[in-house]
């Protein structure tokens, strides 16, 4: 007789991919009900926080709302989202309004039931079960999920890298460029590599600042 072995399985993460279509979802918010196909046309920057009136998340959404109009400028919404009711999270706005005074000025997406949350792999066993880690998710006007970031949830997100982050995206897409580390707009861009022999060879004549074949940098 074979003795069966029950052996606990961790939980499988669903976790959405990079340049493919962001889990859409319907939702209640602050503004009301909203979906994500309701940002079609516009760049979205989508990001979750362990748990309303707590410190941390309390200076991210004021830095976001403070930001908020850089982020206007590069045609991107805001978006946030806590396993929080929707009652919890108009009292923590309204809160923080009252005692720093910043208006927090986007959606923040009531999740009780997890449903986005476990969608997008927001939360993560080894930190919690019921809470959201710091995940930011760079969405294009097209849906597709562009890039995304995870902190844990003792350490706050730079709000300056994530703006930095959507003008390099941006970039990338518009003109078929890579940005090396730190980039900045008006910093030089790096040139994709050739992919043959033949155009490797000519690389060297073609105008950019040539270092080696696969690396050459041009300013747009």
């Amino acid at each position: 007789m074979t003795e069966e072995v029950n052996e606990q399985q961790e939980p499988v993460l669903a976790m959405p991919q990079l340049n493919k279509p962001a889990p859409d979802f319907e939702a209640q918010t602050t503004h009301g009900p909203k979906k994500l196909s309701d940002y079609r046309g516009k760049w979205v920057v989508l990001f979750s926080h362990p748990a309303d009136f707590t410190p941390v998340c309390t200076t991210e959404f004021m830095a976001f709302a403070q930001r908020s109009e850089d982020f206007k400028a590069l045609n991107t919404e805001l978006l946030g989202l806590s396993i929080d009711g929707i009652h919890a999270h108009v009292a923590w706005v309204r809160n923080i309004k009252e005692n720093f005074g910043v208006e927090i000025n986007f959606p923040i997406i009531a999740d009780l039931n997890m449903k986005v949350a476990n969608a997008y792999g927001m939360v993560q066993p080894g930190a919690s079960d019921t809470s959201a880690v710091r995940a930011t998710f760079f969405i294009d006007p097209e849906g597709i999920l562009r890039a995304m970031i995870y902190y844990p949830m003792t350490n706050g997100r730079s709000i300056d890298e994530a703006l930095r982050l959507v003008k390099s995206l941006q970039t990338s897409q518009e003109h078929g460029v890579a940005t090396p580390e730190a980039w900045q707009p008006g910093d030089p861009v790096i040139v994709p590599p050739p992919a043959t022999v033949e155009e490797a060879e000519a690389r060297k004549d073609q105008g950019y600042d040539y270092v080696d074949w696969y690396f050459c940098k041009k300013t747009l």
